[in-house]
């Protein structure tokens, strides 16, 4: 862990870095991967699970038998938890629902805009060095109260070419029929183009290594939208004097064992606390099954001191965090200067992990960087917003004028035709 007092600005955009791979790098096998799918479908996600996996995949889909033996395999307490999340992440997306605006603009010139749902949307689920079955959760619920048509859900199996039981119970409960055993940039492509199993969807979503992130970002505009970059995961966490160290600690180390690529940062006022809390996050790190993960993790990491609270504030937006955590005693001074960031977090009893699979917001958020142009998976996410506008005769006598003088001055005569020969009329 590196530690750093007062950084000058020339370093800041060292410090931001996050440690992704070269890009440059990651392109041209994934579009290797994303072509050999599009030219030979089904037959090319076989292929890449038995080389990636070391899995011989006969059927892609999983069967209703697959879906009832996963509901035998979890036990009742999990049931209700999750049953507790879906309850929050459904009542709050369900208030997110806009309502249709209509106004009238001029006279007889009526406008309106209408959310409507995207038809199909896929939604993808890691599944590699951790099941993310909380990830159906926050996409499956949306899409459902959104009213899209067909949800397609793909994940990797696992060595057995098994799904996980509980992403199995997760896409039953949200009502997700269609799940297909694929991962990585694969699955990306199949439901990019599709294949003789897999449909062709509107819009991707969900997070994913830098491989799925790479194959999103590839397909995009071409034949898919996609709902953000969301790579690997990442938390900056604010603390001061009062904080204690055993909190911050568990909150750096809930990223950190996500992955390798990973990144965690610690902003505080006292170099002190930082290896007060650096101290207890070592401590806590050898108690983790996942420790390997978290500590790789770790190297990445950067615990920071700023004596300036505005250069910290500066420091803090310019990285744009998908997860910001302000574990001070009074969050809402830090909080109304937050501008650019994918969820916060507030207080000392406001851990991540509440965010992560069960207060009600969404934990698909925009990394490594893109919090300063992305929102995360809301109910926008899923919908699209036509406008209607209707115009009377009275309305196109008072507006008809505006629109011909406009036309014309644009050289644009069939524009201001289509106005001239219903005046005309008039």
């Amino acid at each position: 862990m590196k530690k750093y007092t007062n950084p000058p600005k020339q370093q800041w955009a060292e410090l931001m870095q996050r440690p992704v791979m070269n890009f440059d790098e990651i392109v041209p096998l994934v579009q290797n991967i994303l072509d050999k799918v599009k030219n030979e479908g089904d037959s090319a996600l076989k292929y890449y699970a038995e080389k990636f996996d070391n899995i011989k995949l006969n059927e892609l889909r999983v069967q209703s038998s697959e879906f009832n033996e996963a509901l035998e395999q979890i036990d009742i307490d999990l049931k209700d938890a999750i049953k507790q999340a879906a309850a929050n992440i459904e009542h709050f997306h369900s208030i997110q629902l806009p309502k249709t605006i209509k106004t009238e603009t001029t006279p007889g010139v009526s406008c309106w805009q209408k959310a409507l749902p995207i038809q199909r949307v896929g939604l993808y689920i890691p599944g590699g060095t951790a099941p993310l079955f909380s990830t159906v959760l926050m996409l499956a619920i949306p899409a459902r109260i959104a009213q899209c048509q067909q949800v397609v859900l793909c994940t990797p199996p696992d060595k057995n070419g098994k799904i996980h039981p509980a992403i199995l119970y997760v896409a039953k409960l949200t009502g997700v029929t269609e799940v297909y055993k694929t991962g990585g940039a694969q699955a990306i492509a199949a439901m990019a183009y599709g294949t003789e199993s897999v449909p062709k969807v509107d819009k991707i979503f969900g997070p994913g290594n830098q491989y799925v992130t790479t194959a999103k970002q590839l397909v995009m505009g071409k034949s898919v939208a996609i709902d953000m970059p969301a790579g690997p995961s990442e938390v900056m966490v604010i603390v001061d004097k009062n904080t204690p160290a055993k909190y911050a600690a568990s909150d750096l180390l809930s990223q950190a064992e996500h992955g390798a690529d990973s990144q965690v940062i610690l902003l505080s006022d006292s170099p002190e606390k930082l290896d007060e809390i650096e101290k207890e996050t070592l401590a806590q790190l050898e108690k983790l099954p996942r420790k390997e993960f978290a500590a790789k993790s770790l190297a990445n990491s950067r615990l920071i001191s700023f004596t300036s609270k505005k250069e910290a504030v500066e420091f803090m937006n310019g990285y744009a965090p998908e997860h910001l955590i302000l574990a001070v005693e009074k969050p809402e001074e830090w909080s109304e200067h937050v501008t650019q960031a994918g969820s916060v977090f507030m207080g000392y009893y406001t851990p991540e992990s509440a965010g992560d699979y069960a207060s009600g917001t969404n934990h698909t958020l925009p990394t490594n960087g893109w919090a300063n142009a992305y929102s995360g998976v809301n109910m926008d996410s899923f919908l699209k917003k036509i406008t209607f506008q209707q115009i009377s005769k009275e309305g196109l006598k008072n507006l008809g004028p505006a629109i011909e003088k406009m036309a014309a001055a644009e050289q644009l005569d069939a524009h201001k035709n289509a106005v001239s020969v219903r005046l005309e009329d008039l």
